[in-house]
């Protein structure tokens, strides 16, 4: 163990020496005056820049835990001994969660780990209780992705009666968004008593979540023959029109049959943008799993069928637990993941390895 953390240390000097000497090289005037060279030094500057931060902070707490256990050696009252031990507990915690961190980003990339994504969720089964518990999940990534300084904004969204989402589809763009976010792709499972139960049970209710990384025009060629595009009147719940005009989108691709639906916007433009941009997703994720041989329909076995039994994820209210089932962790923290601090989940999954 020993010898394999002498070997992490001195790929971490190499790592920081190579970016200091970088952030001398992108500095020379002589080197910028050489535009070729110069776009790959910062774009290798840009690559290290999260790794190198990630290692100083880890130094640095290694440090302070140093300077910890120290303390606790010399002995000290039973009020500050606690502090002491608190202290320690809380950076073992910090250091796993950046050595798992550095683990991902050491690690050969995927291809698509830096494209930014589009996310779809679904209410499942448990009629409108899954439905509040669709749009509990979007608000988780809405706030995680605030976090990240990551951008979304909503593409599609079917809102249920009772304040409830039974579909949106939304965008985050930001750096590694899709490296972080496609561990979130299956079912995700809620046990809670819903607010339209009077004797107090609990319910199981499900929501499926897709992520598929955003295609450029560059990653997909969709020929124009291949489209059949119908407008119609944008309607909200209960048949109430949104505007009066057939702004509303509907794309079908008849080669595949993926129909995609835009209404949100009151121009026709806006929505056909982002039907597009919803179509090349779903079309490069489609291409992706046929090269890995997986089944053509992609999106269908990433998300399961939406069934209590099919599950990634269990947020279980009563006891404040969250469990993800891919890596066997559990963590009473339910209102810190649900209030975005997803990296409490998703650190430990890189660890070990599992997800998407």
């Amino acid at each position: 163990m020993n010898q394999r953390l002498d070997v992490l240390e001195r790929r971490y000097d190499e790592l920081e020496r190579r970016y200091e000497e970088l952030n001398r090289l992108i500095a020379d005037p002589e080197v910028m005056a050489d535009a070729a060279r110069y776009r790959e030094l910062l774009k290798e500057h840009a690559s290290l820049e999260d790794v190198v931060d990630l290692i100083r902070r880890r130094r640095q707490a290694v440090a302070d835990l140093e300077e910890a256990r120290a303390l606790e050696e010399e002995g000290a009252d039973a009020e500050t001994l606690r502090w002491i031990q608190e202290e320690r507990r809380r950076l073992q915690d910090l250091i796993s969660g950046l050595d798992a961190r550095l683990k991902e980003a050491l690690e050969p990339r995927d291809p698509n780990d830096e494209k930014n994504v589009i996310m779809e969720i679904r209410a499942g089964a448990g009629g409108d209780e899954a439905a509040l518990f669709a749009a509990d999940l979007f608000r988780m990534y809405q706030r995680y992705a605030d976090r990240r300084g990551w951008k979304t904004e909503v593409l599609s969204l079917q809102e249920s009666d009772l304040g409830g989402i039974r579909e949106v589809i939304f965008s985050v763009s930001g750096r590694g968004a899709y490296s972080r976010l496609k561990w979130e792709s299956g079912v995700h499972r809620v046990q809670r008593v819903p607010v339209t139960e009077s004797a107090g049970r609990i319910h199981t209710s499900t929501a499926t979540v897709a992520v598929l990384p955003e295609a450029e025009e560059v990653d997909v060629t969709i020929d124009p023959d291949d489209l059949q595009i119908d407008t119609f009147r944008a309607s909200g719940p209960g048949g109430q029109h949104v505007n009066k005009t057939e702004s509303a989108i509907r794309i079908t691709h008849l080669p595949t049959g993926i129909v995609v639906t835009c209404q949100d916007e009151k121009s026709q433009h806006k929505n056909r943008e982002r039907a597009m941009k919803i179509l090349r997703a779903r079309l490069y994720d489609r291409l992706e799993s046929e090269r890995r041989q997986k089944e053509a329909e992609a999106r269908r076995k990433q998300v399961g069928t939406g069934d209590r039994s099919e599950r990634i994820r269990t947020y279980n209210f009563p006891q404040s637990r969250v469990t993800d089932h891919r890596g066997g962790i559990t963590l009473h923290r339910l209102d810190e993941v649900l209030a975005g601090d997803l990296d409490l989940l998703l650190d430990q999954l890189v660890a070990a390895g599992d997800g998407a």
